[in-house]
């Protein structure tokens, strides 16, 4: 089992050296990675009534590229995840580049999370389709795993088309471990052809929880994979006690869940962020979780 931690960096901007002082601590508490999420653009929600309570302009959001490359070389034995990265909002050989690239920096840290997105501004600015991101997602993940996998490739498809060419440098190890963000039935088919393991990050423990990791080993196995699909889910110090994190990660632990991501500065569905919204405070709570459950560890 794994405990991670969120750069909480929408709280105090993307400030080197507040990102280095919460990343370093993480790392010498003995945290296992460091998440970051991923937005482009945020939508002008003066000019959008009733966008509601989802991301805008307002939200910091670090390159999750920049940020893991910059975190790989003030933290040298940490992890490094995203959580999760759009990835049918970018051109999938370049993502690829940058993927295999932080891969090779960092010693094969890297963990990666993709997603499709729900944002439609952000998709209209970067140029790509809103409509059919899901099955282009699905043709960007094959490509990508092709290039990582061999020195030159040759790929024709609906969206993509390489001519016996290749990325330089490659993973050492030929992969990049990719995780699915997502709850989409079409979501949990690709990840199970395709996918190492399950980022379940906005969900809370419950029966419902079982029954989606129950629909996911099942699609696993028509696919013909062997073993265990990887799972990940969020923990907050946000709300209740220690006792309740460490029941918490208990409930996850026995159904199968090997990786648990605290992220103080989220607040949806069943999650409760921390009150302060300063480094402080973030150290504070980081230091108080781990010291609660580190032993679960």
């Amino acid at each position: 089992m794994q405990l991670g931690y969120a750069v909480p960096y929408a709280d105090f901007g993307g400030d080197p050296t507040d990102v280095k002082v919460i990343a370093q601590t993480a790392e010498g508490l003995g945290f296992s990675y460091l998440a970051c999420p991923d937005h482009v653009l945020g939508a002008n929600a003066a000019s959008r009534p009733g966008w509601g309570n989802m991301n805008t302009s307002a939200d910091t959001f670090v390159d999750a590229f920049v940020l893991l490359g910059y975190l790989a070389g003030v933290c040298p034995t940490i992890g490094f995840s995203t959580e999760v990265l759009i990835l049918a909002q970018r051109q999938a050989v370049l993502v690829a580049k940058q993927a295999a690239s932080l891969a090779t920096l960092s010693g094969e840290r890297f963990r990666f999370g993709v997603g499709i997105g729900w944002n439609p501004v952000e998709f209209q600015g970067l140029g790509m389709d809103f409509s059919n991101r899901g099955r282009r997602s699905e043709e960007q993940v094959q490509v990508m795993q092709a290039l990582w996998a061999a020195d030159h490739v040759t790929f024709k498809g609906d969206w993509h088309e390489i001519d016996d060419a290749g990325i330089n440098p490659r993973p050492p190890s030929g992969k990049v471990p990719l995780w699915f963000g997502g709850h989409a039935p079409a979501t949990i088919r690709r990840l199970a052809q395709y996918g190492d393991g399950w980022m379940y990050l906005n969900h809370p423990p419950g029966d419902a929880a079982l029954r989606d990791f129950d629909t996911l080993r099942a699609a696993w196995a028509k696919a013909g994979r062997s073993g265990e699909p990887g799972l990940s889910v969020r923990v907050s110090a946000g709300s209740g006690t220690p006792d309740d994190w460490r029941r918490t990660i208990e409930f996850w632990k026995a159904n199968g869940v090997g990786y648990f991501t605290l992220a103080n500065a989220y607040s949806r569905n069943e999650f409760t962020r921390i009150e302060g919204r300063t480094v402080s405070a973030h150290l504070e709570a980081m230091i108080r979780y781990h010291a609660a459950v580190a032993d679960l560890f």
